[in-house]
């Protein structure tokens, strides 16, 4: 079997040339700023600009990551939904604590978030997944998340078989699926600069009051 060809990533570079992000501009409410940036995000056509990395711990404190969408934030944090049953879901119940990560390469700008994890209310989940296209609602019963399963058809055959036995009926809520909130505590927005001298204004929560400020990069 040939060698895997070698790829040489050292010399990939981006410039960045972006305004700056200086601590007298940004709003005191870091919410207001996410909000600010996430509009941005939106004007400039960033396809799924609310996709965000959730990162959690194992029981053996080993780190997890993947890509789950944000569907809700405001003051008291940011809402995704999933399958309790999962990985993810899991380590969240023996570990309460997460980090989230936005990237929107065409702003030259992320967000790094770090917060306590609590489930949202049965009315929440019940309200978001009735939004969702009854195909996805399908979908969350039809697949236990992150189990083995022995190849693609067992899944096909699984949702089939669901379809009909809702088939004219409203589809309810699983009891393994819903929505949890990262309460933020710390939160760090950071612009790409020239000469990697990038801005990285960072929120802390101390007291119930945000402080603001800049890290070197």
């Amino acid at each position: 079997m040939p060698d895997t060809e070698k790829l040489d990533l050292s010399a990939m570079r981006v410039h960045y040339t972006s305004t700056g992000l200086i601590e007298t501009n940004v709003n005191a409410d870091p919410t207001v700023q996410f909000s600010a940036w996430m509009n941005d995000a939106l004007q400039t056509k960033i396809e799924e600009p609310n996709a965000m990395t959730l990162a959690t711990v194992s029981e053996d404190g080993s780190p997890n990551a993947r890509i789950v969408l944000l569907k809700e934030f405001d003051r008291k944090g940011f809402v995704f939904f999933t399958n309790f049953e999962s990985v993810k879901g899991t380590e969240l119940t023996i570990n309460k604590s997460a980090a989230l990560n936005f990237f929107w390469k065409e702003l030259g700008r992320q967000v790094r978030v770090k917060g306590k994890v609590e489930k949202v209310s049965q009315t929440e989940s019940e309200e978001y997944f009735h939004s969702r296209p009854r195909e996805s609602q399908i979908g969350a019963w039809a697949s236990h998340q992150s189990q083995k399963i022995k190849d693609r058809s067992y899944l096909e055959m699984k949702f089939q078989e669901l379809q009909n036995q809702f088939e004219g009926k409203e589809i309810p809520l699983p009891d393994f699926w819903g929505g949890y909130r990262v309460i933020p505590f710390e939160i760090e927005f950071w612009q790409g600069r020239e000469n990697r001298l990038h801005d990285r204004i960072v929120y802390t929560l101390e007291n119930e009051k945000w402080i603001i400020s800049r890290l070197s990069p």
